[in-house]
C-alpha cells in the first residue's frame, strides 16, 4: 500500500486562505493525502469572516486553530502551497523550497462577499491540485 503523500498549505497567518485551503482538500481528497495548514506568523484565531463563509457551504471551522510552521512540516511535505503574501519579511516562500505560489488575496479586513470570492477561488484551485495529484499517482 502507498503512503499518502503529505500536502501543506502556508500563509502568514494561518487564519484564513491557508486554513480554507486545508478544509477544501480533507473534504475532496477523501483521506487519500495527509493535508495541514500552518502560518510563519500565526494569528491567535482564525478571521471571523472566513467561518462564515465557510460555514455557508457546510464547512465548519470553528475548533480549527492557527499553528506556527515548523521545520518538519516543511522536512515531511510532499507538496507546499504558499497562498500569498500581504508581509514580504514574514512571506512562507521565504523559507520553503520548491514552493508553489497559488498569490491569493488576503481576506483580512476584507468584505463578506470579497472572502466569498477568495473561498471560491481557493476550491478550485484545491481542485485542480487535486486532480493534477491524481494524475501523477
Amino acid at each position: 500500500m502507498d503512503i499518502p503523500k503529505n500536502i501543506l498549505f502556508v500563509c502568514v497567518e494561518n487564519a484564513g486562505r491557508s486554513q480554507m485551503a486545508e478544509a477544501f482538500f480533507k473534504k475532496f481528497a477523501k483521506n487519500r493525502f495527509n493535508v495541514i495548514s500552518a502560518g510563519t506568523s500565526p494569528s491567535s484565531t482564525l478571521n471571523p469572516t472566513v467561518v462564515s463563509v465557510m460555514a455557508e457551504i457546510e464547512i465548519d471551522l470553528k475548533n480549527q486553530q492557527p499553528q506556527l510552521l515548523s521545520s518538519s512540516m516543511i522536512k515531511n511535505s510532499n507538496k507546499t502551497i504558499n497562498m500569498g503574501c500581504m508581509d514580504k519579511e514574514s512571506c512562507p516562500s521565504l523559507f520553503v523550497k520548491d514552493v508553489d505560489d497559488w498569490n491569493i488575496e488576503d481576506p483580512k479586513g476584507k468584505s463578506i462577499d470579497d472572502v466569498r470570492k477568495i473561498r471560491d477561488q481557493i476550491k478550485n484551485d484545491v481542485l485542480n491540485l487535486l486532480d493534477s495529484l491524481e494524475n501523477d499517482v
